[in-house]
Order: C-alpha cells, then structure tokens, then sequence
C-alpha cells in the first residue's frame, strides 16, 4: 500500500473526522492518505425531514458506492448515521477511540425555558420533553454552525447537538447561545454516538483491524446488536449507549433505564440485546 484513498461528506465535521483517520493510517501503515470528497443524497436534500423519509443510509450509500467502485479504500463515517445492515460484501474495519458521547442542549442565551425546540431526532424529542413539557418542536437541518446561526437568531429558543462534534470541531462557545451538558439520565445517546466507524471492503478488514481501537468495537457490536434487533431507524425513538458496566437505554414504549453490564455480556452482544429487550417487555 503505498497510498490510500478515504471516501468522506464535504461536511466540516465529517473532514474533521476523516482527517483523523487520515492520521492514525498514517502514523500506523506509513502510506500517503487523500481524501474523496462525496455529496450525500443527505446533504443534497437539506430540505428533507429525515424522520419522514428514513435518515439511515441518507448520508452512507454514496460513500459505500465509491468502495464497491474502486474509487476509494476507506468510508469514513459517524456511526450513528450507519444503518443496522451493512451490505453485502463490506465490513467496518475498526472505530477510532471514542469521544464524549453525551448531548448538549443549545440555548438561544438568556433562555432558561425553551417554548421550540428544533429537532428532527425522535430520540431527542421524546427524551427532552420530559424536562420541558410545554415545548413545541421544530426541524433544523444543516452544518453545525448552521445550526447554531439559527438559534442565535432566534428561529428556535433550543437545539441540541452531539458534544463530540462541537469538540472535534473545536467549538467551546458561540456567540449569542450557550451550552449545556446532558447527562444519561437526561438523554440515552444514540447508537454508536462519537464513534468515527472506518468502513472498508470486507476482503481488506484484515489489513485495517489492528489499527483501530478494539474496546469501542466492543462496545458499539452490543449497541449495534440492540439496533438491529429492534430495527431502529429513523422512526423510531431509540437510544442505547454501552459503557464498561453499565447499559443506558431508551425506547419509546418503555421509556429510559440503566442496567448492569458484566464482561460477559459483550461476548454475544445478539443474546445480549435478546434477553434485555425481553426483560423490557420488548419481546421479539
């Protein structure tokens, strides 16, 4: 391998991201990296509502094309964006270390009590209604500092965003809003949320595997293992975050829990999610 070629979104967050898996491939493998700047039917349609049509896969596919082309070697992703089914003939190599995972509500500043909240995530709404009941909701698509402008501006008193992209971004502030922390009691993450997932051909796993960071995978195989069980989309109000001992979930049906994980459990991450969702009463 003398250069790899790294499919990414034009996004600043996602070049952000490919840029530091640009740099673990070359720290680890020595080879030149460029970047395969992609237009995402996702971000073409910024006039969409990704719960309508079923974000997953929105901001994936055209990546995932390059890499059955032959044009790119790598997909570089945020794991949330992935779908529960990969397609035939791909594989993820591997995540970097995961970031902060957590969410930040973004207040419009002198706010304390946000009467719209703009957000397309049923994950977020459901979840954020329990701590301000009277809001109404929003949608706001666009770059991370698109939506900040918004809210500054006063298009909604609120917004939350995903605290690892504002710190790969290196926002700590913004002019006219101001940030606070949610905790995972307060807001379940989504699957595989501040995991930058490196997407290859499944012939070439091997090469890439011992790369990348083998406690994230464990951790994101048992969240994945909820997803696909539930078929979480889009649609669907679901948040499960895996810590070291500790599983934080959130469903629509059955609201927000936090249970014991032992080591065990990471082993079959499909059994897992099986015996949990039938201990929620989500028989399968």
């Amino acid at each position: 391998m003398k250069k790899l070629t790294l499919a990414t979104r034009k996004s600043p967050l996602a070049l952000a991201q490919a840029e530091l898996v640009a740099a673990r491939l070359r720290a680890c493998l020595g080879v030149e990296v460029g970047l395969l700047k992609v237009v995402t039917t996702g971000d073409q349609r910024v006039e969409w509502s990704l719960e309508e049509r079923g974000g997953k896969g929105l901001f994936t596919k055209e990546l995932e094309h390059a890499l059955f082309n032959g044009d790119a070697d790598i997909a570089v992703h945020s794991t949330k964006d992935l779908p529960g089914d990969m397609p035939a003939g791909l594989a993820i190599a591997g995540y970097l270390p995961r970031a902060d995972p957590s969410d930040v509500l973004v207040l419009r500043a002198g706010v304390t009590t946000p009467k719209t909240i703009a957000t397309g995530s049923p994950r977020r709404r459901l979840q954020i209604a329990k701590l301000f009941p009277g809001a109404q909701f929003t949608q706001i698509r666009g770059n991370v500092d698109t939506r900040l402008r918004k809210i500054a501006d006063g298009e909604a008193d609120a917004t939350i965003l995903a605290a690892a992209g504002l710190a790969r971004l290196r926002i700590g502030n913004w002019p006219g809003v101001e940030f606070h922390a949610l905790g995972f009691e307060t807001m379940v993450p989504a699957v595989g949320q501040a995991a930058i997932g490196v997407q290859c051909r499944e012939a070439d796993v091997a090469k890439y595997a011992p790369h990348f960071d083998a406690e994230t995978a464990r951790h994101i195989a048992l969240e994945r293992a909820f997803q696909s069980a539930l078929g979480g989309g889009c649609h669907t109000a679901l948040g499960v975050h895996a810590a070291r001992d500790t599983l934080w979930f959130f469903h629509e049906q059955t609201g927000s829990h936090n249970l014991p994980l032992a080591p065990d459990d990471f082993s079959n991450p499909d059994e897992t999610a099986r015996r949990v969702l039938a201990r929620l009463g989500l028989n399968l």
